[in-house]
C-alpha cells in the first residue's frame, strides 16, 4: 500500500503539488477566519439554579428552599457534584455534570425537576430559575461610568435602560450585570405617626397601593363584520397621581389619601451591591460571553457598539472607562507570543536545514512540510469546531520541529541514493531511485510516527479540567504529525523528483556532513574500545538526575500572566456598604499611585438579580496593569500585597482572573488549597474551621488563609409570642407581613414608561428604618383597630448569625482556603500532617482536601495509568518493527537517559529561580510523555537502518557495519533533533510569558531530554546494538522494510 501511494505521487506529481497548493491556500483562509479564544472550554458542563426568597434569613432559606430543591434535583443522570450556597433571601445551587454531557440536555432535565418542585415552595418564594449559560472565561468586558453631572440614580437609569439593552443586543453576549448607582423605585414611604393619627395600618396602605397602578386588558367586542379591541388607559405613572389614591374615607366623609400618611416619591431601591470606578462612586457594567461564542469577535462587536455610543456619553458628561477588564487583550498577547514562537522556530529550523543540507532545493523541500502540516491541522480542527487558542496553537508549536522530521529523513536518503546512483556503471532512472529510496525508510518512518501518536493517546484521553486543557493540545499535535506523514509520503518525493530528476550531480554531499561523519566515526571507534565506561557514566548520570525528583515542587497549572489581577477583599460579616466603600476608596487610591497600574475598579456585594452570593462585607477589585514583563508582574503582585496588608480588619487574596475561574472549576473555590469540613452541626463546623485556619497558618509558606463562611453576622431576632398574639387578637401572618413591609419593602406593582419599568414599593420612611432599637416600636393593628407595639407580642433582641451556609453533595460544609507562596503539592503534604496532629475531629465531622493539589494527583494517576496501557501497545509495535526483544531492550535503554535530561533541566531552572519552568506542572508531565515519543523515534530510525544494511545490503553485523550505519544516520538524527530543539526553543525562552505558561515548561522538559537522548542515541546506542541487537528474522518473516 505504501509503495502504491509513493508510486502514484511520483507518477502524478503535478497533481499532487497542485493539491498541496490548494491545501496551503485554503489553510491560510481558514486560519484567518478561525474562531479565536484564550483557552478551550475548560469548565465542566454545569447548571446554576437561583431562587430568591425575599426577607428570609439564611437558615430559613436553607430549610425552606435549598434543601427541597437539592432533594429534587440531586442524582440526575451524569451528575458529578452538587454544591450550594445560601444567604439571606437567596439560594444558589450549582450542579456539575460529567465530561461529555450535553449541557442543553442537562439544563432541560434540571428545568423539568424545578417545574415539579416550584409549586411546593413557601408563599413569597419566587420561582427557581436557571442562570444564563456562559463560556468558561465568562467575563467579556467590564466598562465603568463616572460623572459629576448626574445623580447616582440618573446614571444607573441611563446604564440600565440605554446601555444595557444595546449591549445585550450584541450577538454572543449572554448577560450584562450592573453594579453601583441607585435603582429607581417609586416608593410609598409610610410615616408611622401619621398612620397612627388616622387610625390606619400598613395593611390598609398595602391594599390601596396595590390598586393604585396597573395594566389590565379590556378584551374585544365581536360584531357581525368586525372584531374591535378594547384598550384601557388608566395607569397612574407619577408620584403625584399615586399619592392622590384614596386609602379610606374618614367618618366625616373626607378621603384619606396615600400622600396623607406617606411620602410618595422616587427613591433608591435597597442596595445589595455597589461599585467604585477608579476610586470614585460610579456604575460598572460587566458583560459575559455566551457558551461557545468567539470571544475576540464578540469583543470587537461590543467595542463597535461602544464607539457608536461615545458621542451620546460625551453629551451627557459621562467619563467612560471601556477596558477595566478585557480578556481579549490577553488573547491577543497570548496568540501574539505563540505566533512569534512559531515564526521564530520556523526561521531557526530553516537555517539549520540550509546549514546541514547545503542546498537551497533540499532545504526548501523539507521546509514545505511545515506550512502543509500545520495548515492541514488547522483545517481539520476548524472542521470539528475547535478554536484556535493558546493550547491548540501550543500543540502546533511543539510539533513545529517534528513535522519536518519525516521530510528530512526522506530527502536525505533520496539525495544520498541519487549520489550513489550516479557512481554506478549503469545508473537507474531518477524515478526508480526516488521510489526505492523513499520506500527504504518509509516503513520505519510510519512505525515511528505511529509510536509518537500512541505516546500522545494518554494525553488525549485525560478527563476533567486537565483533559480540557491538554486533550486539544494532543489533538492539534497529532493532526500535525499525521499531516507531516502524509506530506512525506506524497509531496516530499514528488518535489525531490521534480527538483533533482535532471540535476542529480548537484546533490553532492555538503562539506559539513563529511566533516561531521569523519569526526563522529573516530569518536565511535574510541567508544567501542571502552563501552562499559560510557555505560557506567550514563547510569550514574541517570541516578544523579532522578535523585533530584523529590526536590522538585509540584503545581497543577502555572500562574497565568494576564496583566490583570483580581483581589478578593472581605471584612467581618455584617459590614455595611458604606464601610466597604470607605475601604475601597483607601485601597484604590493606594493602587492608582502605583505607576505600573492602569485602572482599578471595585465591585461590592452582588449585582441586583445576580447569582453571586456576596454580601456587602465582600468585594472584588479588578486591577489592570500596563504592559509588563512576567518578572515585573510578579513584583507588582508583591506591591499590591503590601498595600492590602496595611489595611486593618480585612482578609484578602490575590489571583489572576483565569486562576480564579480554574480554581472555581476544580473545587468551587478560587484558592488552590481548599479544606472542606463536613458535619450537621454548624456551630461545631465553625469551631473546627477556626482551628484548621489557625493550624494552616503555621505551615511554612501559608498565605491568605480564610474561613469562607465565618459566623458573627449581626442580627435582630424577632420571636413572636403566641399567647400574646391571641390575647391581642393578632394573626401571626399579619405581624410578619407588617415587619416585611416595613423593613424589606413590599413591591405592589410596576410603572411602565416607554421601555423603562420601575417597581412600586411600600416601606417605612428612611428615618424610621435607621435605628435597630425602633423595631420593637413598630405599630401593629388588630381587627378591632387597636394599636399594639411589636414588642408587646414579640421578643426583639440583638444576636449573631451566619451570613451564608455552604453545602456539598447536600451535606453541610465549612471551608477554609489558602494561597500558599510555595508549590502547592508539598504545601498540602505538610498541611495534612499538621492538621492530623493539631486538629482532632469530633464524631460526625470529617475533612477533605480539595483544590489544585488533589486535581494534580488525580491527573497524574490518570496519566500514568493511560501511559502504562499505551506503553504496552508501543512495546508490541516496537517488537513488530524491530523483530526481536533484544532490539526492543536497546531502544528502551534510551528512555531513562531522556527522562534524566528533562528532570535535570527542570532542577536547573528551579535553581535559577524560574517559577514557571522550575516545578513539575501538568505541562511538564505532558512534556515527559512527548519526550518518550521523540527519543524512541530517533532510536527506531537508527536500528531500522542497521536492519536494512544487514538484510538488504547483505552487510556482516560487526563494528564496521555499526559505525557505517551510525555515520549514515548521523546527519538525519542530528538534523531532526536540532530542528525539533530549535522549534521548541522560542517556547522555552518565553516560558512564563502570556500564552506560553503551559507550553513553556513542556518545551523546557523536551529540550533537556532531547539533548541527553540524542547524545545517547549517537554514542551509546551503536555500541549497545553491536553487542545486543539481533537481526536474523524467523524463516519466512518479512522485514519491516519490505512491508
Amino acid at each position: 500500500m505504501l509503495q502504491a501511494i509513493v508510486h502514484l505521487s511520483l507518477r502524478f506529481r503535478g497533481v499532487v503539488l497542485s493539491l498541496a497548493c490548494l491545501v496551503l491556500a485554503y489553510g491560510v483562509w481558514v486560519a484567518m477566519h478561525a474562531k479565536l479564544d484564550v483557552f478551550p472550554e475548560f469548565v465542566p458542563p454545569q447548571v446554576t439554579v437561583q431562587t430568591e426568597a425575599p426577607g428570609l434569613a439564611p437558615e430559613q432559606v436553607e430549610t425552606l428552599v435549598t434543601r427541597p430543591i437539592e432533594n429534587a434535583i440531586n442524582g440526575l443522570g451524569s451528575q458529578e457534584s452538587l454544591r450550594s450556597e445560601t444567604i439571606q433571601g437567596l439560594s444558589v445551587i450549582t450542579l456539575v455534570f460529567k465530561d461529555g454531557t450535553d449541557v442543553q440536555v442537562a439544563r432541560q432535565m434540571v428545568a423539568e425537576k424545578l417545574g415539579e418542585i416550584a409549586g411546593q415552595l413557601p408563599a413569597g418564594v419566587r420561582a427557581p430559575k436557571l442562570s444564563p449559560l456562559v463560556s468558561s472565561t465568562m467575563d467579556l468586558l467590564k466598562i465603568g461610568l463616572v460623572t459629576d453631572k448626574m445623580t447616582p440614580m440618573e446614571l444607573r437609569t441611563f446604564a440600565d435602560w440605554t446601555l444595557k439593552p444595546r449591549f445585550l443586543a450584541v450577538p454572543g453576549v449572554a448577560k450584562c450585570s450592573v453594579f453601583g448607582g441607585d435603582v429607581r423605585q417609586l416608593q410609598i414611604q409610610v410615616d408611622p405617626d401619621r398612620l397612627i393619627a388616622r387610625g390606619l395600618t400598613l395593611s390598609d396602605v398595602l391594599t390601596a397601593a396595590r390598586g393604585a397602578s396597573g395594566v389590565r386588558g379590556g378584551g374585544f367586542i365581536e360584531t357581525r363584520n368586525q372584531r374591535i379591541v378594547i384598550q384601557t388607559e388608566g395607569q397612574l405613572t407619577t408620584p403625584e397621581e399615586i399619592g392622590n389614591v384614596v386609602v379610606v374615607t374618614s367618618a366625616s366623609g373626607a378621603p384619606v389619601r396615600l400622600s396623607d400618611v406617606a411620602t410618595v416619591a422616587y427613591g433608591a431601591q435597597p442596595k445589595v451591591g455597589d461599585a467604585l470606578v477608579m476610586g470614585k462612586p460610579g456604575v460598572l457594567l460587566t458583560m459575559s460571553s455566551q457558551f461557545g461564542a468567539n470571544t475576540m469577535e464578540v469583543t470587537q462587536l461590543l467595542e463597535a457598539a461602544i464607539e457608536d455610543l461615545k458621542p451620546m456619553l460625551e453629551r451627557e458628561g459621562i467619563t467612560f472607562y471601556p477596558r477595566l477588564h478585557r480578556p481579549a487583550s490577553f488573547i491577543e498577547a497570548s496568540l501574539g507570543h505563540i505566533r512569534q514562537s512559531l515564526l521564530l522556530g520556523a526561521a531557526l529550523v530553516a537555517i539549520v536545514l540550509f546549514v546541514f543540507l547545503g542546498h537551497v532545493r533540499t532545504a526548501l523541500i523539507s521546509l514545505a512540510a511545515i506550512p502543509l502540516s500545520l495548515l492541514s491541522a488547522v483545517i481539520v480542527m476548524d472542521h470539528f469546531g475547535v478554536s484556535l487558542n493558546t493550547i491548540t496553537l501550543g500543540g502546533l508549536a511543539i510539533a513545529l520541529g517534528e513535522v519536518v522530521d519525516d521530510a528530512i529523513i526522506d530527502v536525505e536518503n533520496i539525495v544520498r541514493r541519487l549520489r550513489e546512483n550516479i557512481a554506478l556503471g549503469a545508473p537507474r532512472s531518477a524515478l526508480a531511485v526516488v521510489l526505492s529510496a523513499s520506500l527504504e525508510v518509509r516503513s520505519a518512518v510510519v512505525y515511528a510516527t505511529l509510536i509518537v501518536i500512541l505516546v500522545f493517546v494518554p494525553v488525549l484521553t485525560l478527563t476533567g479540567l486537565q483533559g480540557s486543557f491538554f486533550a486539544p493540545l494532543a489533538r492539534s499535535y497529532i493532526f500535525a504529525i499525521l499531516a507531516s506523514l502524509v506530506t512525506a509520503m506524497t509531496v516530499t518525493p514528488a518535489l525531490t523528483l521534480m527538483f533533482f530528476a535532471g540535476h542529480a550531480k548537484d546533490a553532492e554531499a555538503p562539506r559539513l556532513q563529511g566533516f561531521l561523519r569523519r569526526g563522529y566515526e573516530r569518536i565511535l571507534q574510541g567508544v567501542a574500545r571502552h563501552p562499559w565506561m560510557l555505560v557506567t557514566g550514563v547510569v550514574l548520570f541517570v541516578g544523579l538526575a532522578l535523585s533530584r525528583v523529590s526536590q522538585l515542587g509540584g503545581e497543577f497549572l502555572p500562574e497565568f500572566r494576564e496583566g490583570h489581577f483580581v483581589l478578593g477583599v472581605s471584612t467581618a460579616p455584617g459590614a455595611s456598604l458604606e464601610e466597604m466603600r470607605r475601604i475601597g476608596e483607601q485601597v484604590s487610591k493606594a493602587l492608582l499611585a502605583n505607576p505600573h497600574i492602569a485602572t482599578v475598579e471595585q465591585q461590592i456585594g452582588r449585582a441586583e438579580l445576580g447569582e453571586d452570593t456576596w454580601g456587602p462585607h465582600k468585594s472584588e477589585f479588578h486591577v489592570d496593569l500596563k504592559p509588563l514583563s512576567s518578572e515585573e508582574e510578579e513584583g507588582v503582585a508583591g506591591e499590591i500585597r503590601e498595600v492590602l496588608q496595611n489595611v486593618p480588619g480585612i482578609q484578602f487574596e490575590i489571583l489572576t482572573f483565569l486562576g480564579d475561574r480554574i480554581g472555581e472549576s476544580i473545587s468551587g473555590e478560587t484558592s488552590p488549597v481548599v479544606v472542606n469540613l463536613f458535619g450537621e452541626n454548624l456551630d461545631v463546623l465553625d469551631e473546627k474551621a477556626a482551628e484548621v485556619a489557625h493550624a494552616l497558618e503555621s505551615v511554612p509558606g501559608a498565605a491568605e488563609v480564610e474561613v469562607k463562611a465565618p459566623p458573627g453576622a449581626p442580627r435582630m431576632a424577632i420571636r413572636l409570642r403566641p399567647a400574646e398574639l391571641t390575647a391581642f387578637g393578632l394573626r401571626p401572618v399579619d405581624a410578619l407581613e407588617a415587619i416585611q413591609t416595613a423593613y424589606e419593602g413590599a413591591v405592589v406593582g410596576q410603572i411602565y414608561r416607554d421601555n423603562e419599568v420601575n417597581d412600586i414599593a411600600v416601606t417605612l420612611d428612611p428615618a424610621s428604618r435607621k435605628n435597630p432599637e425602633d423595631i420593637g416600636a413598630l405599630i401593629l393593628s388588630n381587627l378591632s383597630g387597636q394599636h399594639i407595639p411589636l414588642r408587646a407580642v414579640a421578643d426583639v433582641y440583638r444576636t449573631e448569625g451566619r451570613f451564608s451556609i455552604l453545602h456539598d453533595g447536600a451535606r453541610r460544609r465549612q471551608t477554609v482556603t489558602c494561597n500558599p507562596t510555595r508549590d502547592v503539592q508539598s504545601f498540602v503534604a505538610d498541611a495534612r500532617r499538621i492538621l492530623a496532629d493539631k486538629v482532632p475531629l469530633p464524631k460526625g465531622v470529617y475533612l477533605e482536601f480539595a483544590g489544585a493539589a488533589q486535581a494534580q494527583q488525580a491527573a497524574t494517576r490518570e496519566l500514568l495509568l493511560h501511559s502504562a496501557m499505551a506503553g504496552a501497545v508501543i512495546l508490541l509495535l516496537l517488537f513488530i518493527v524491530l523483530g526481536h526483544w533484544r532490539n526492543v531492550a536497546v531502544v528502551l535503554f534510551n528512555l531513562p537517559f531522556a527522562l534524566a535530561g528533562g528532570v535535570l533541566v527542570v532542577y536547573l531552572a528551579k535553581l535559577s529561580g524560574s517559577e514557571s519552568a522550575g516545578s513539575l506542572t501538568m505541562g511538564s508531565l505532558v512534556g515527559f510523555v512527548t519526550l518518550f515519543g521523540v527519543t524512541t523515534r530517533n532510536a527506531i530510525m537508527l536500528l531500522s537502518h542497521y536492519e536494512h544494511l544487514v538484510k538488504s545490503d547483505s552487510q556482516t553485523w560487526n563494528l564496521a557495519t555499526a559505525i557505517r550505519g551510525a555515520s549514515e544516520r548521523l546527519v538525519p538524527i542530528l538534523m531532526t533533533a536540532t530542528v525539533t530543539a530549535l522549534g521548541l526553543l522560542p517556547l522555552a525562552l518565553h516560558s512564563g510569558e502570556a500564552g506560553c505558561e503551559i507550553e513553556g515548561p513542556m518545551a523546557v522538559v523536551i529540550l533537556g531530554g532531547l539533548v541527553t537522548s540524542t547524545a545517547l542515541n549517537l554514542l551509546v546506542l551503536p555500541t549497545l546494538a553491536l553487542r545486543w541487537a539481533k537481526w536474523t528474522p524467523a524463516e519466512g518473516d518479512p522485514s519491516p522494510a519490505q512491508i
